[in-house]
C-alpha cells in the first residue's frame, strides 16, 4: 500500500450524492458543523435549494447540484460545478439509492433496471469521475462508496437491492485494486450499514399486500454518517455499520442454507408490518424525487444510536485498551471489595474475641 495523508474534514470539499434524504442529509449536515465545504446533489430542486441556505450559513460553504446520478452528463456536472465554485473536492461520497420491496416474478423488468440505473452505474460514474480527477492532477482523494451488509447477503424481498449492492461491491473492490497497482494515491472505502432508521422504506417502491418496514436491529442515520466522516479523514477498506448486518453476512458464508431459511421465514416476516400499503405504487422515489429534507423514517421499533461493533473497527488499539482499562478497573473494585469484606469479617472476629 502506498503510503499518502488524507486532509482533516475542516479542509475539505466533500461531493456528497443523494444529500436531501437520509444518510446523505446526515452526512451533510455533520460535515458543516465539521468546517468542510460542500458540493451537494440529488434530484429535488426545492428540497436542495432549502438545504444549500441551511448549509451555507451566510456564505460559500455549501453549493447544490440538480443531478439524476443515472445520467453521466449529470455526474460530468456535479464535478464541473465543484471545480468552479471550490477549485476541486478532495472527498466524493457516493451515496445515492433507490429501492423496491417484493418477489422478484412480481417486479417489471423497467423498474430493475432503473434501480440499477441508480445505485450501481450513478455510483460507477461518481466514481470513475473522481478517480479521473485525482488521477489527473496526482491528488491525494477519497471515494466512499455505500454499499450495504446486503453486498454480502442477498434478502429476500428486497433481491433487486440486494444485487445492486453485490455489484457495488465487486466494482469497489476492482477500483481500489487497479488505483493500487498504478501507485494512484486514492483511498477507496465500502460502507456496509446494515438496517438504518431513515425514510428508506417509506421512499421505496412497493409491490407487497403490506407496508414495508425494517428488520431489527436498527441503527441510526447519525451512526453511519460519523463512519463516512471518519472515512473521509483515514484510510479503510470497508467498515460494517452494524454488528447485526456483520453477523447475517458472516452466517450467509459460513452456514448458507440455515441463512436461507432464516430469510424464507423470520426476515420475510419482519419487513412486512402489519398495516397496509400506506402510499399509492406509484409514489416512490424510484420514480420520481422525495423532495423533502428527512434524515429518519417512521420506523417504530427500538433504534440503536451508536454502535460498539464498528466503533471497535474502527479503533481497534483504543478499544483493546479500554477493554483491558476496563477489566483492570473490575478486577480493582472486586479485590477492594473482597479485601473490605475480609477486614470487616476479621474486625468482626476481634470484637467477638473481647
Amino acid at each position: 500500500m502506498m503510503a499518502f495523508s488524507l486532509k482533516p474534514l475542516r479542509q475539505q470539499i466533500i461531493v456528497i450524492t443523494g444529500a436531501t434524504s437520509g444518510i446523505g442529509l446526515t452526512t451533510a449536515r455533520m460535515a458543516a458543523r465539521r468546517g468542510a465545504r460542500l458540493v451537494l446533489a440529488g434530484r429535488s430542486e426545492g428540497a436542495l435549494i432549502e438545504l444549500e441556505r441551511e448549509l451555507s450559513r451566510g456564505g460559500d460553504r455549501a453549493v447544490t447540484v440538480t443531478a439524476d446520478v443515472g445520467k453521466p452528463a449529470d455526474v460530468q456536472r456535479i464535478s464541473r460545478v465543484a471545480r468552479q465554485m471550490f477549485g476541486g473536492f478532495d472527498t466524493w461520497i457516493n451515496n445515492a439509492g433507490v429501492s423496491m420491496y417484493g418477489r422478484l416474478l412480481d417486479e417489471p423488468i423497467e423498474d430493475m433496471r432503473r434501480l440499477f440505473e441508480t445505485n450501481f452505474w450513478g455510483l460507477v460514474y461518481g466514481s470513475l469521475e473522481a478517480a479521473r480527477y485525482f488521477k489527473d492532477r496526482d491528488q491525494a482523494g477519497t471515494i466512499i462508496n455505500v454499499g450495504s451488509t446486503l453486498s454480502d447477503r442477498a434478502l429476500v424481498l428486497q433481491g433487486m437491492y440486494s444485487a445492486s449492492k453485490h455489484a457495488v461491491k465487486a466494482f469497489t473492490d476492482a477500483l481500489r485494486m487497479e488505483v493500487e497497482m498504478d501507485h494512484i494515491p486514492i483511498s477507496v472505502t465500502l460502507i456496509q450499514p446494515g438496517a438504518i432508521a431513515t425514510p428508506y422504506s417509506q421512499h421505496a417502491k412497493n409491490y407487497m399486500k403490506t407496508e414495508p418496514t425494517n428488520p431489527p436491529p436498527v441503527y441510526s442515520p447519525e451512526t453511519v454518517a460519523k463512519t463516512i466522516l471518519y472515512c473521509a479523514e483515514n484510510r479503510e477498506r470497508h467498515v460494517y455499520v452494524g454488528a447485526g448486518g456483520k453477523g447475517i453476512g458472516m452466517m450467509g458464508y459460513y452456514a448458507p442454507r440455515l441463512a436461507d431459511l432464516l430469510m424464507e421465514t423470520l426476515f420475510a416476516r419482519q419487513q412486512q408490518s402489519d398495516r397496509p400499503p400506506v402510499r399509492p405504487r406509484r409514489d416512490n422515489a424510484l420514480d420520481r424525487p422525495s423532495g423533502d429534507l428527512r434524515q429518519r423514517g417512521d420506523y417504530q421499533g427500538h433504534v440503536s444510536e451508536s454502535s460498539l461493533y464498528t466503533t471497535a473497527s474502527l479503533h481497534p488499539m483504543l478499544t483493546g485498551a479500554a477493554l483491558v482499562g476496563a477489566g483492570l478497573a473490575i478486577k480493582t473494585l472486586w479485590s477492594s471489595k473482597h479485601h473490605s469484606e475480609r477486614r470487616q469479617r476479621a474486625e468482626g472476629a476481634r470484637g467477638v474475641d473481647h
